[in-house]
């Protein structure tokens, strides 16, 4: 018998001709596995804090209405939620700020140093990976996962500087990874080339039986530096090589203003920027996961776009009943929210290349701070907010826990990336009663 074609098919099954050339390159149609879901992260910070009665919902459960500052949001209620009672319950070196901000995705202590924090209390780096970079590497490990860059981290007006209070992702224990927050310099970082292809001889293999030489005569420690340096050269390596191999993108290389200036009240446009060359890079695989940072803890931001003439951080500190004061803040937080409902704005109108959806039904956007409240230092009750679909938590809802340290909320977002296998993350005690339950 001879066999029939799957054109022949699709016509004997009454499908019209116009119809063909859709049907046929469909996966059930053509035989082939449907393309694998994009899961994804994007987690973004803002400082000093929030105002919880302008912030949290009256009710727990289904979202009725939204409060002040989460007005921005009022087109993603469905897929919002909110979780109050999450505390930050690190403790050890170094002030609020600082184990709000450098604890806030290791939630682990920080390391001993000499940076000093409020009140005289000094302390170094974060001692643990960030949940950013524990899910790049778990994604990273499988070839169905695995991506160009892996993470991409953006800031926003994060100052030029280096300490605990402006790192909040680690590759390790004291292992910051500082944002980028130059729009240019990223745009080179994800689409640029060098001019001079021949000249890619790795570096390390020009310098091998040097580095060979000198290694056996450092200690435990300098030998453990040298080993990231040589990691960090390979990957960057790695980074050229695979850029090379990508081939067309799906989508096309974004226009960035040459004339912008990273002065501070440039800060709303820098803001957008960085929010679609971060939507770009995303929508073209280069990675899975993302961190946003705008500024730092303790940050002094004058956000005049807003007709707000002081310093956040001062204004943060000041009593509630400085009405003033209190509105400006108000003005500030909603401010944020509005950048992180633009996030989700563009995820939600770019498609998903596999063709289900769009990009927020696959991606979990986390809005939070280091602080829960700005002139009380508290690292209780930190605002968490999620919007997406990438983690298939129930949403719509807000929920309020008793207490639950952050640890356990990580491991919520892990175990829905995939990352089963981590049993703890952080201080290992503070993981008592397992990831938190958000489906």
């Amino acid at each position: 018998m001879k066999p029939l074609s799957r054109r022949q098919f699709l016509r004997d099954l009454g499908i019209s001709a116009s119809a063909l050339p859709f049907l046929a390159g469909l996966p059930s149609i053509m035989g082939k596995p449907a393309p694998q879901r994009r899961q994804r992260l994007i987690v973004m910070f803002s400082p000093n804090g929030t105002l919880p009665k302008e912030f949290w919902p009256e009710q727990e459960g289904v979202i009725s209405d939204f409060k002040t500052i989460l007005k921005p949001l009022e087109a993603f209620k469905q897929r919002t939620l909110i979780l109050n009672g999450i505390n930050n319950k690190v403790r050890g070196d170094g002030d609020s700020h600082m184990r709000g901000m450098s604890c806030l995705l290791t939630c682990d202590e920080l390391l001993k140093g000499n940076i000093m924090g409020g009140g005289g209390n000094p302390a170094g780096w974060a001692s643990n990976i960030s949940i950013d970079q524990e899910i790049k590497n778990f994604l990273q490990s499988r070839a169905e996962t695995r991506t160009r860059f892996g993470s991409l981290e953006f800031g926003v007006a994060v100052p030029d500087r280096a300490d605990p209070w402006t790192r909040m992702s680690y590759a390790g224990g004291n292992q910051p990874v500082a944002p980028i927050d130059d729009p240019h310099q990223m745009l080179n970082k994800l689409y640029g080339r060098m001019k001079d292809k021949e000249s890619l001889v790795s570096i390390l293999d020009d310098v091998r039986a040097d580095l060979k030489r000198v290694s056996s005569r450092l200690s435990a420690r300098d030998k453990a530096l040298l080993d990231q340096h040589m990691t960090l050269v390979r990957s960057l390596e790695q980074d050229l090589a695979d850029a090379d191999k990508q081939g067309k993108l799906a989508h096309p290389v974004p226009q960035v203003d040459p004339s912008i200036e990273l002065v501070n009240d440039n800060t709303p446009e820098i803001s957008r920027i960085q929010i679609d060359l971060l939507v770009n890079s995303l929508a073209n695989d280069m990675a899975r996961v993302a961190t946003l940072q705008y500024m730092r803890s303790v940050g002094m931001a004058q956000m005049r776009w807003l007709g707000v003439e002081e310093g956040h951080h001062s204004l943060s500190h000041d009593p509630d009943d400085k009405k003033e004061s209190y509105e400006k803040l108000m003005k500030i937080n909603t401010w944020f929210a509005g950048e992180f409902a633009y996030l989700a704005k563009r995820l939600s109108e770019t498609p998903e290349a596999t063709g289900e959806g769009s990009m927020l039904d696959n991606t979990l956007l986390v809005w939070t701070n280091e602080l829960g409240k700005g002139n009380s230092h508290t690292l209780d009750n930190i605002p968490y907010v999620m919007v997406g679909g990438g983690c298939d938590f129930k949403m719509g809802r807000a929920l309020k826990f008793d207490k639950a340290a952050h640890n356990r909320l990580w491991m919520s977002v892990a175990h829905s990336m995939g990352h089963t296998g981590l049993k703890t993350f952080g201080k290992a005690e503070l993981c008592e009663g397992g990831a938190l339950v958000l489906a």
